[in-house]
């Protein structure tokens, strides 16, 4: 059973930089593509972006040129650099399996990030 544990998260200022992980137990994690999403009170999951097992990353439309994802397999980790932060990103963050519904492993707790005008 895979573990996923995400961290990273805190409070910045708009304009502000955080970097997020995803490290994860059990050897399957680097077969799979991963994704993070994100979750604000009152709103639905949503990804944020995507990265294959290979490297081909994906993003949505909101965080592209802000938002770098990267994995090191070797590391069992996958990391989300969000640079040019604004308000509209505070959320709980996940990460899981790509693509979603679907998702292969249990939820982690997330990593909460709050970007303050």
């Amino acid at each position: 059973q895979v573990q996923l544990v995400e961290s990273g998260g805190g409070l910045v200022q708009a304009g502000g930089s955080l970097r997020l992980s995803c490290a994860a137990s059990g050897s399957t994690f680097r077969f799979n593509a991963i994704g993070w999403y994100r979750q604000a009170p009152g709103h639905q999951r949503d990804l944020v972006a995507h990265i294959s097992s290979s490297g081909t990353t994906n993003y949505a439309d909101s965080v592209k040129g802000r938002f770098t994802i990267s994995r090191d397999n070797a590391q069992n980790t996958v990391t989300l650099q969000m640079n040019s932060l604004k308000p509209e990103d505070t959320a709980v963050y996940y990460c899981n399996t790509w693509p979603w519904p679907g998702v292969r492993f249990t939820w982690g707790q997330g990593t909460q990030v709050t970007v303050s005008s």
